[in-house]
């Protein structure tokens, strides 16, 4: 492995890494971006988004404009006496171009405002720019500095917000003009190489919308993207600027669209006031994008502008700050924000939100670009720590949330001559610490358990991740290392929800993650070793895993065949569940593969039935579109049509993905109420004669319907007079009533022994079917599926009437 020395923090802004950038390229995407916006681009905190915000919103903190502010006093001196000489500049320019303007622009005066020494300016570029922030602010006339007169009629109305757009992309052009002239000529006065500093340039961007007005009664009221109003929005009330940083040898000029790694701050701009809370759902909703493209993300910048008042914005992992306003009609808040654009071309990449341990790279002699990515591990010879560099050109699962762990997965070699053969998977996460948590150690002491108990056994042992290291991010902070968390990232930022941890953990790369299966049959062998995985997890170490998602099972292609490898155990749990005495800190991130019980009750007793409803859940999504490229992109654009629309989501299923996890257990209780429910709902819009098809309505049948169980509808007292089966009605009356109604997922916990071994017995027959199909060269295994369900059912009745003479199980609890 390569070492990295720790000696100079390296930038994300040096030439060498900004060379290779070419318009429209979209550098180290996540795996596939239509997949993670409809089954994980979501917050679930709340059903709205906007809701969100507000809640974890706070306002007016005069911190965020510290935030960027270099560390170092040398650095921290230059930027205060530049912000102060480009202020004063734009101060006496201001004035001139007002007096010129209320002489009607006598040409013998027009050209003070010219520099002539403007390298890279083209003639007049600082003449228009000043013109620009001149009809920004509101002056008409300026006798002074600091402004005298004000067109009242101006000020009362409001600004076009593509107007202020433009307004907005000259002030950043100013500043960095004179950003570029200042280091250019004194950068030696200082301990800053140029490569260390920045341009902060505006990015083209037409992004000036018109919602229009929609009449339809089947209107969301959900969306979490969009406001819930039928007026009619004029295109010139919302508009949109990305700011970019660019080598500070760029053409001080408006910059064409860039790859995503090179974006600063996204900005919006809205006309009314009455509108500034949608400019912070816009602006909430780019950064979500933000985090999901930019795999280097810490925290991210914005800024939301309302005619003449900008405030900035610090999007935290469960916190957002904005800052006091800058007004720009006043002399403070054009200094307060030249100020900050300041900082954000001198301050080092982990002020700006990015993290230097993972640097964006070209390779020079193929152009491709890849990721150096930093790991502190023991080093065998010495015993020591160190940090040791590894390399990656694929994000498997990209960060899809505005709040939360901002989990990052990444396949990596330990050299760049090996990039094209990965063996490493790397995780990047904010883990939640404090309390009576093992915390961020859990991954690796839950797989260090189960490869202790496991690895005499091949059969099973092979069938879990093996962590190669685990530990703290460690990042420059004032030229010191330190382990990363929250507590570093957002000094003297006030009311921070919980401390986090930055943590990275290399793993075993087994081959690909299961939504990236070649095939279906390719998926149903990964999942079948899964669950054998989870049952001797359980039945030998007491160990439930709790976080069964696309990302926690991989897919291994040996010489022997494809296997399935459970990884992922950083919500893993040891039995009895319960979320206060297993000390859990937080719920699995992607909502939509949790169960039902766990979904109402986080402190419901957790059984390995909940992690097999998990894995039907997913068999469900990846046979409904996860494997199928095209009709994955087809569904992401109609879902995202309808969004925009407000309309209801296109299938029942994404449901699951919308709304806060009481509603969502609602719809898979509906879902899940009998076999026709499930089949209307979800097996009717999964591929026809894909093996997961058959595979869903047979672990369903298992999970479901074992007799006895009915379903997932609660009983009332009446209802269960009716039920034929006496055993089964005795058994129900033992279940606890919650409002009058008995919850036979309650009751299932009394079958689970036998539930689980007649899935085992289940998932091995589709497992050998699946192998064949491999084997043969296709997946067509429809007509033996079909012979399944009546040996699942008489072998499911054998082992129900077992549990039942044993009697309910000592765990039966609500």
């Amino acid at each position: 492995m390569t070492a990295h020395s720790k000696g100079k923090e390296t930038d994300l802004s040096s030439s060498s890494t900004l060379g290779g950038a070419e318009p429209n390229y979209s550098v180290l995407a996540g795996e596939d971006l239509s997949f993670s916006d409809i089954s994980g681009n979501r917050d679930s905190d709340l059903s709205d988004l906007s809701d969100l915000i507000q809640s974890i919103l706070h306002r007016n903190c005069d911190a965020v404009l510290k935030i960027a502010a270099p560390c170092t006093s040398d650095v921290h001196t230059m930027t205060e006496e530049l912000s102060n000489g480009i202020a004063a500049d734009l101060e006496s320019r201001l004035s001139r171009a007002a007096q010129d303007n209320g002489r009607n622009n006598n040409s013998r005066d027009k050209g003070r405002a010219k520099d002539p020494r403007g390298k890279g300016c083209t003639d007049g570029s600082l003449d228009a720019w000043v013109m620009a922030i001149l009809k920004w602010t509101g002056f008409l006339n300026m006798s002074s500095g600091t402004g005298t007169r004000r067109n009242n009629d101006l000020e009362a109305r409001p600004l076009d917000a593509s107007h202020v757009t433009r307004c907005c992309g000259a002030f950043l052009l100013f500043v960095a003009h004179h950003v570029r002239e200042h280091l250019t000529k004194y950068s030696r006065d200082v301990h800053l190489t140029m490569e260390a500093c920045r341009l902060i340039l505006p990015i083209t961007n037409d992004d000036v919308e018109s919602e229009d007005t929609d009449t339809d009664t089947d209107t969301d009221t959900n969306s979490t993207d969009y406001i819930d109003s039928t007026a009619y929005v004029d295109p010139a009330d919302f508009a949109n600027v990305e700011c970019g940083m660019f080598p500070i040898g760029s053409i001080v000029d408006r910059q064409a669209a860039q790859a995503p790694h090179l974006v600063v701050a996204d900005a919006e701009m809205v006309r009314h006031k009455d509108d500034y809370g949608e400019a912070e759902l816009r602006l909430a909703t780019k950064t979500k994008a933000m985090f999901f493209n930019q795999h280097n993300r810490r925290f991210a910048w914005g800024l939301a502008t309302c005619s003449r008042i900008i405030r900035a914005y610090v999007f935290g992992t469960d916190d957002i700050w904005a800052s006091t306003a800058m007004d720009i009609s006043s002399a403070e808040g054009r200094q307060a924000f030249i100020s900050l654009l300041v900082d954000w071309s001198l301050c080092s990449v982990n002020h700006l939100g990015f993290d230097p341990t993972i640097r964006y790279e070209i390779d020079h002699a193929s152009g491709d670009p890849y990721l150096a990515i930093d790991v502190v591990e023991m080093v065998e010879s010495t015993d020591k720590t160190g940090a040791c560099t590894y390399y990656s050109q694929q994000c498997v699962g990209a960060a899809d949330r505005l709040t939360g762990r901002h989990d990052r997965y990444f396949t990596a070699s330990a050299s760049l001559g090996t990039l094209d053969t990965p063996t490493f998977l790397i995780k990047d996460v904010w883990t939640a610490s404090g309390g009576n948590s093992v915390g961020d150690v859990r991954e690796s002491s839950f797989l260090n358990v189960l490869h202790a108990e496991f690895d005499k056994s091949s059969e099973i042992g092979d069938k879990f991740s093996q962590v190669v290291s685990t530990g703290p991010v460690h990042i420059n902070h004032g030229n010191t290392f330190v382990a990363d968390s929250t507590a570093t990232a957002f000094v003297g930022l006030p009311n921070v929800s919980q401390v986090r941890q930055h943590r990275r953990t290399v793993a075993q790369w087994a081959g690909k993650i299961i939504s990236a299966a070649d095939n279906p049959s390719q998926v149903v062998v990964a999942v079948a070793d899964a669950m054998a995985a989870l049952d001797a997890a359980y039945t030998k170490c007491n160990i439930f895993h709790g976080n069964i998602s696309d990302r926690a099972i991989l897919i291994q292609e040996t010489a022997d065949g494809i296997k399935g490898v459970l990884a992922d155990f950083d919500y893993a749990s040891y039995a009895p569940y319960g979320s206060k005495s297993a000390g859990v800190v937080e719920a699995p991130e992607q909502i939509l593969f949790l169960s039902i019980r766990n979904l109402e009750d986080p402190d419901a007793i957790r059984t390995l039935l909940d992690d097999c409803e998990s894995l039907l859940y997913l068999v469900c999504w990846l046979g409904t579109f996860g494997i199928n490229q095209a009709k994955r992109m087809e569904y992401a654009m109609d879902y995202a049509a309808r969004r925009r629309g407000r309309r209801k989501p296109c299938l029942p299923i994404f449901d699951w993905v919308r709304g806060n996890p009481e509603v969502i257990a609602r719809y898979k209780r509906s879902h899940m109420a009998s076999e026709r429910t499930f089949c209307d709902n979800i097996l009717s819009n999964m591929h026809e004669d894909s093996p997961l098809r058959h595979l869903a309505l047979d672990i369903y049948r298992v999970l479901f319907l074992p007799p006895g169980c009915y379903g997932t509808a609660r009983l009332t007292n009446q209802q269960l007079e009716e039920v034929a089966d006496i055993n089964t009605r005795n058994l129900l009356l033992v279940v606890p009533a919650i409002n009058g109604r008995r919850d036979p997922l309650i009751l299932r916990i009394v079958f689970e022994k036998a539930i689980i071994l007649n899935l085992l017995e289940v998932l091995a027959r589709h497992r050998a079917i699946a192998l064949a199909a491999l084997d043969a060269g296709g997946d067509d295994e429809s007509l033996e599926a079909a012979t399944l369900p009546s040996v699942i059912l008489s072998t499911t009745k054998h082992h129900m009437d077992e549990a039942a003479v044993a009697g309910p199980s000592k765990r039966l609890r609500p």
